[in-house]
């Protein structure tokens, strides 16, 4: 086939898909901002930002998104009430992380933040060097802030059986691709980085019934308690609560000052 004829059926197959993901769930994601855990007092300021799985889509209830899962799971370790802010938005590329940092209310500086965020960069086809130039970006922001930031790079889209073959497969290359790149600008910017793919990816395909949510594409309530699980050891990394991360976990470039 020509180049034009192939590149016809991937746009073809990408519509597809995302007509069938999209049907699927909505564009609500469940509201879980609370303080957790109030007993506890002093409380940690935890801020989520990035795309739907970051926002929680695809959750049964608000306790099971994955920043209701970060922010209890958090506190019982930290012995610390855990407030949380979800700036996260559904269907947003790294190039909006800067319109949910502007939104953020006025003074509120968040002691870590969890970022998850690229899935819809390779759906949308924004080039990896744009992407990362984004996510460096706010990464440094966030840090000039006095922000410790955790980034779940981009989840490895090959795992999708929601995606049709071949599209599945140059998906798959293109998020661990891109997942590499903000592993490294996200390091060298001061923050931490949990590999997705890594961490939690075997888990998912392993277990595609119990770990995906009804459209095959976002994580299910146990997706995303394993999700929070796996990104958790940086969190309290982050917050000097941790000297040890496993494998997949990657600390900063440069020493920086815990929260």
């Amino acid at each position: 086939m020509s180049g034009l004829v192939v590149r016809q059926f991937f746009r073809m197959q990408a519509r597809a898909a995302r007509g069938t993901i999209g049907s699927t769930l909505g564009e609500a994601a469940h509201e879980a901002d609370r303080l957790y855990k109030k007993k506890y007092g002093h409380p940690v300021e935890l801020l989520l930002m990035g795309d739907s799985i970051a926002a929680g889509l695809g959750a049964e209830r608000p306790k099971d998104t994955l920043g209701a899962q970060l922010a209890s799971r958090l506190a019982k370790r930290a012995k610390r009430s855990v407030s949380l802010y979800t700036a996260a938005r559904v269907g947003s590329e790294t190039s909006m992380l800067r319109d949910q940092l502007a939104c953020l209310p006025v003074g509120f500086v968040a002691h870590v933040a969890v970022i998850v965020v690229g899935g819809n960069d390779v759906t949308h086809r924004v080039k990896t060097a744009e992407s990362t130039r984004h996510l460096a970006e706010v990464v440094g922001e966030l840090r000039a802030r006095g922000t410790q930031v955790v980034v779940g790079t981009c989840p490895d889209l090959g795992a999708l059986s929601a995606v049709p073959q071949p599209l599945r497969s140059v998906g798959g290359r293109a998020s661990r691709q891109l997942a590499a790149a903000q592993r490294q600008v996200v390091t060298e910017s001061g923050g931490r980085a949990v590999s997705l793919a890594d961490v939690v990816g075997p888990f998912f395909l392993a277990q595609p019934d119990q770990m995906f949510s009804l459209d095959r594409f976002h994580p299910s309530s146990a997706g995303y308690r394993r999700t929070a699980k796996a990104i958790l050891p940086s969190v309290l990394a982050a917050l000097g609560l941790e000297d040890n991360v496993p494998f997949g976990h990657h600390p900063p470039a440069v020493s920086i000052p815990s929260a």
